[in-house]
C-alpha cells in the first residue's frame, strides 16, 4: 500500500504544495495549525496515539524550523516532512478520509513511514530540543 500511495497522484500533489510552503515560515505555522486541528480529533486506540505522539514530533521540528529557532534540517527531509504533513490535513488523498475507520489508515501508514526513514534527523532534533530546553532554565 505504501508504494501505491508514495507514486499516488495525491502524494504528487502534496510534494508539489510541500515545495511551497517550505518558502514561507508564516505557510509552515498555518499548516501545522491545521495539523493540529485535524490530530485533535482523531480516534482512540494505540495506533492513533502513536501516530499523535510522531506528528507532535514532526509538528515541533517543523515548527523551530519555521521559526528560525532549529535550522539543521536537511532540504530532502523538511520537503518529506511538509508533504506527509500536507497529506494529512488532505481530506482527498489515496484513501479519503470520510470513510469510516479505512480513511485514516493511508495517512497512518505514511506518517509511520516518514519517522521511520527520518529517524535520524529525528533524534538529531530531539537531542537538540532537550539541549535547548536545559540551555533555557539554565540561562
Amino acid at each position: 500500500m505504501l508504494t501505491a500511495i508514495l507514486s499516488s497522484i495525491f502524494f504528487k500533489r502534496s510534494t508539489e504544495k510541500a515545495s511551497r510552503y517550505t518558502r514561507s515560515g508564516k505557510s509552515l505555522l498555518d499548516l501545522l495549525h491545521r495539523v493540529a486541528e485535524k490530530t485533535r480529533v482523531l480516534g482512540v486506540g494505540a495506533s492513533y496515539s502513536a501516530a499523535k505522539d510522531q506528528i507532535n514530533i514532526l509538528v515541533r521540528m517543523v515548527r523551530a524550523y519555521a521559526k528560525g529557532e532549529y535550522r539543521a534540517i536537511p532540504g530532502k527531509t523538511l520537503l518529506r516532512m511538509v508533504a506527509v504533513l500536507v497529506y494529512f490535513v488532505s481530506p482527498i488523498d489515496f484513501i479519503p478520509d470520510v470513510l469510516p475507520l479505512l480513511g485514516m489508515t493511508d495517512d497512518i501508514a505514511l506518517l509511520f513511514w516518514l519517522v521511520s526513514s527520518i529517524s535520524d534527523d529525528i533524534s538529531r532534533f530531539t537531542e537538540w530540543e532537550r539541549n535547548h530546553a536545559s540551555s533555557i532554565k539554565i540561562g
